[in-house]
């Protein structure tokens, strides 16, 4: 099987699929089509739960995929933030510090990733996780006109996954992917590379 062969794997497919929707619910928001906006971006939503449990069902769990995967995650953020302001200014502008905190969440540990190690980090984290079907889920009920104060604590929720994320970035020696939170670097014994 060749390299790219091997790379065309369900997970992946699932993942690159939120790269092509990027632009098209870019243009729904522009276009001013909130409903079908709403509606690609729960599909595209489905797709980040979906990829990684498959991957790992299927025995196709891979450093490309982890990194595609943190791709498409800050390209997704990045697009919704985007999205949404056009769409929802009133309701983006009410709530922009929350935005930006949620947003800044995303870049932040990509970017010391990229300080530190040259390249995206990829950890997917059950923090991570969590806080991100969260705010998925509330993102929903904010354009609803639900209460505010679900969206406010998932966005305190991505903050503290990121904090983790930059922690863990801090004391790993090398990138990894695929950590389930601190703890599984914490555990570890402590290296003594120090030459003697």
């Amino acid at each position: 099987m060749s390299s790219t062969q091997s790379k065309l794997t369900l997970p992946n497919l699932l993942t690159g699929f939120r790269f092509v929707a990027a632009p098209v619910l870019l243009w729904l928001a522009w276009c001013n089509h909130p409903i079908a906006f709403m509606g690609l971006l729960a599909i595209t939503f489905a797709t980040d739960l979906l990829d990684g449990v498959i991957a790992r069902l299927t025995g196709q769990v891979s450093q490309f995929g982890a990194v595609l995967d943190s791709w498409a995650d800050v390209i997704t953020y990045l697009t919704v933030a985007l999205s949404c302001w056009w769409l929802w200014p009133d309701v983006v502008s009410r709530e922009l510090l929350y935005v930006g905190l949620i947003i800044a969440s995303c870049l932040l540990p990509a970017l010391v990733g990229i300080f530190k190690f040259g390249r995206f980090t990829s950890y997917h984290t059950w923090g991570v996780k969590i806080a991100a079907a969260t705010m998925g889920l509330t993102l929903y009920m904010l354009f609803l006109g639900s209460p505010t104060w679900p969206f406010r604590v998932a966005a305190v929720m991505c903050v503290v996954a990121a904090i983790e994320e930059i922690m863990i970035t801090w004391l790993l020696p090398e990138p990894e992917s695929n950590l389930r939170s601190i703890w599984d670097v914490l555990k570890r014994p402590v290296r003594n590379d120090r030459k003697r």
